[in-house]
């Protein structure tokens, strides 16, 4: 680790941009690479973009090909995941799940750095969550046969899963997410994978603005906001982050890890509450929370690492918070500052 770091180290050389400083990321540091919108870059551009700043994890929703031929031989690590309209499909046989696989990232193999494929997103609970456990072991069952043993398989999945979430040690799977949870977090302690959860204490804040102070969402409370037994939260991601490691470990399961597979705070569409200043302290402090290598009051000995959501603003999803999550602006200048080192 100590090496690691090392050469972690030296990737910070800092560039100005359009007037705008960003320092070169780390390759622990994540960036979603969301496509809605009709004005973006070309993926070649994008990923020249990636590498422009030294951004190492990029997970993408679907295998889209453009993306992932400009991928090629770039170094950047890929989170790939498929469409959720292709789940039941994937879950119904190993030979269906070969079929997907061969079709969307055979061809990219062995230029691309695939990390982990995620089975559906955010689909649990839903009418599509009974195809997440059998699409993740039977892609699962793929990469082994072609000894892949590099790619782990796993799926993402929101706060929607979770009962009451406060305090973290309550926390449960709800009641219609427990019986597809249970299956899929026992499958992913047999299998070494983590788990992928979307965490964002925006909304938690701009829901609940009386009760959930900014400081605690922003990551600069000075001390304690939230005692739960001997646990001490000065921040609400770590706070969501355990109430996951509560529900898991409450079917039995103590040895699977969480990624982040979306945080982040969006810049404009909602008021006072997503101003610019408000989206740069957020992923600001993420980045370093990130950087940190460092895991959460019930796990230390756990690091937490992840991906900021998202790149772009992206015009065509729905008009207000929804279009305005990215770190850059569609022509590729910052959408405020970000200081990655």
């Amino acid at each position: 680790m100590a090496l690691v770091n090392i050469i972690l180290m030296l990737l910070t050389l800092a560039f100005v941009h359009h007037q705008v400083a960003i320092t070169e990321a780390r390759l622990d540091v994540g960036v979603s690479y969301g496509m809605i919108g009709n004005n973006l870059p070309s993926s070649a551009a994008v990923v020249q973009l990636y590498q422009r700043y030294k951004i190492g994890k990029l997970r993408l929703f679907d295998p889209n090909p453009d993306a992932l031929t400009a991928l090629k031989d770039s170094g950047i690590e890929v989170t790939l995941g498929t469409k959720n309209q292709d789940l039941q499909s994937i879950a119904s046989s190993v030979d269906a799940a070969k079929t997907w696989f061969d079709t969307y990232v055979q061809p990219f193999i062995k230029g691309v750095n695939i990390a982990y494929l995620t089975a559906g997103n955010e689909v649990v609970p839903g009418d599509l969550a009974q195809y997440v456990l059998p699409a993740i072991q039977n892609l699962q069952s793929v990469v082994n046969s072609y000894g892949y043993n590099e790619i782990g398989v796993t799926t993402v999945v929101a706060a929607t899963t979770l009962g009451n979430s406060y305090p973290p040690s309550s926390t449960t799977f709800s009641d219609a997410a427990r019986t597809y949870m249970a299956g899929i977090v026992k499958f992913l302690s047999s299998s070494g994978s983590p788990l992928m959860i979307n965490v964002y204490p925006y909304f938690a804040y701009a829901s609940d603005s009386a009760n959930v102070r900014l400081d605690y969402a922003q990551f600069t409370a000075t001390g304690t906001v939230v005692q739960d037994g001997s646990l001490s939260y000065s921040n609400l991601l770590d706070a969501m982050v355990d109430a996951y490691y509560w529900a898991i470990e409450k079917e039995g399961v103590t040895n699977v890890n969480l990624v982040i597979s979306e945080s982040g705070w969006p810049s404009a569409g909602n008021g006072d509450f997503t101003t610019p200043e408000l989206a740069q302290t957020y992923n600001q402090k993420l980045v370093k929370r990130f950087l940190a290598n460092t895991g959460t009051p019930k796990h230390s000995d756990r690091s937490l690492g992840g991906f900021i959501f998202a790149m772009f603003n992206e015009n065509q999803k729905p008009a207000g918070v929804e279009q305005n999550w990215g770190l850059f602006k569609p022509d590729g200048t910052p959408a405020y500052d970000i200081v990655f080192n």
